[in-house]
């Protein structure tokens, strides 16, 4: 079997981590939280915040014993069997397919209105051809990407907490908080920031990885929660729940009320910015879960292959690609990301019931880790809304399905 090329050091992990975080998730994620939990918004972004902490532990654990491309996928087949590892890719490579397609069509929405398929797919054939051209180019962009998002970032927050529109009395939670809000708004504000599993997806191209993986990780998620926290506080304390409830562009709209309008602009185009840099890394992480299901017979052998002088899964790179670009250029599955969310769920609670299997002697977290964190997993997954509860488990099943139907195994 040729293995990918160890090209990624902690800087080089923890920027691709931070570009599938901080993407366009941060630009639109906390109205629809504002509508579910009004100002205890902050209270789910910590809900969300521990959950997300014990994954992280988790597969930061798991990609240090397993450091093979294919994230959870490897790690339930490795702990669990063939099936839970099945299950999970299964999840990962359709919902976050479905994702591909959508954050490229939420680029086209964003740089040209009128023709968001056109940009989207043009978004996917040159993302591709980046992540074609070798991981250390996917980071280099990556890199260009974060550092343009997070200055516009810091102007929001800053621009917002200096304004004399801003009251920090609006950060009070309310009386009408329910703990069913709080745990859809922390269901809505972890998936904005879940990329941290892209580290461990890419494990096999990370130097050092019992080293690098397990360093990585809790940085990015921590730079990506705390840029989080700053923006859901500056933009609330500026808006309101009520009002960041019915915004459409929340950063923009809060800008505008903190009476820098000229700022509007900046933050829409940082928000496209900051799309391309969701899906190149969602590219990356589909294409690596691809090679390792297809290593394993589980999707047709030929996408297994390693391009002899990039190191690069190339075929599968461009299956993911070619696909991506159909959907983008054929349907608008903006809508369809609910089933997307309950299966990533899943995936994560499959990594931590893998992290609960581990031995002392192999890393294994404090128990305490795994178990809130599958447990967590499990709440928000059934705290999401009806239909993307049962669109979520028709995927899932679908896959049982498949799996169950095919009569030979792997070799």
């Amino acid at each position: 079997m040729t293995v990918l090329a160890r090209r990624l050091g902690v800087s080089d992990a923890v920027v691709v981590g931070l570009g599938a975080m901080i993407g366009a998730g941060v630009f639109a994620a906390f109205a629809p939280a504002a509508r579910a939990a009004g100002s205890g918004l902050l209270l789910g972004l910590g809900t969300a915040a521990i959950v997300a902490y014990c994954n992280a532990t988790s597969s930061a654990r798991l990609a240090a014993r397993y450091p093979e491309s294919g994230g959870t996928y490897v790690y339930g087949r490795e702990r669990l069997g063939p099936f839970w590892g099945y299950l999970a890719g299964w999840a990962f490579v359709v919902g976050k397919t479905a994702s591909c397609a959508a954050m490229a069509l939420t680029v086209g929405s964003y740089v040209w209105p009128g023709h968001p398929h056109v940009v989207a797919v043009v978004a996917v054939v040159l993302l591709t051809g980046v992540n074609y051209a070798g991981v250390e180019k996917s980071a280099w962009l990556t890199r260009v990407i974060v550092a343009v998002v997070l200055a516009a970032l810091a102007a929001v927050v800053v621009g917002c907490l200096t304004s004399s529109a801003a009251d920090a009395g609006r950060l009070d939670v309310g009386s009408g908080t329910s703990l069913g809000g709080v745990l859809e708004a922390a269901g809505l504000l972890f998936f904005a920031f879940a990329g941290y599993a892209r580290i461990a997806t890419l494990g096999e191209e990370v130097r050092d990885p019992s080293r690098t993986i397990p360093r990585a990780i809790p940085l990015a998620l921590g730079i990506a929660l705390a840029v989080y926290a700053a923006v859901a506080v500056a933009v609330l304390s500026v808006l309101g729940a009520g009002r960041l409830a019915a915004a459409t562009a929340p950063l923009a709209d809060a800008v505008g009320a903190a009476g820098l309008p000229s700022l509007g602009s900046a933050v829409r185009g940082a928000a496209a910015v900051a799309a391309l840099g969701s899906l190149l890394a969602l590219i990356l992480g589909v294409s690596r879960t691809t090679l390792a299901m297809a290593r394993d017979r589980r999707l047709p052998g030929a996408l297994a292959a390693v391009h002899p002088r990039r190191r690069v899964p190339h075929r599968a790179e461009l299956a993911v690609g070619l696909v991506v670009a159909v959907l983008a250029a054929t349907v608008d599955l903006r809508g369809a990301i609910g089933f997307s969310s309950f299966g990533v769920l899943a995936y994560y609670a499959i990594a931590n019931a893998s992290a609960w299997t581990l031995g002392p002697d192999e890393g294994r977290p404090p128990r305490v880790i795994p178990a809130v964190g599958a447990t967590g997993c499990l709440v928000l997954a059934f705290a999401l809304p009806l239909t993307s509860v049962l669109t979520g488990a028709a995927v899932l099943a679908v896959g049982a399905v498949l799996y169950f139907g095919r009569r030979r195994e792997p070799s």
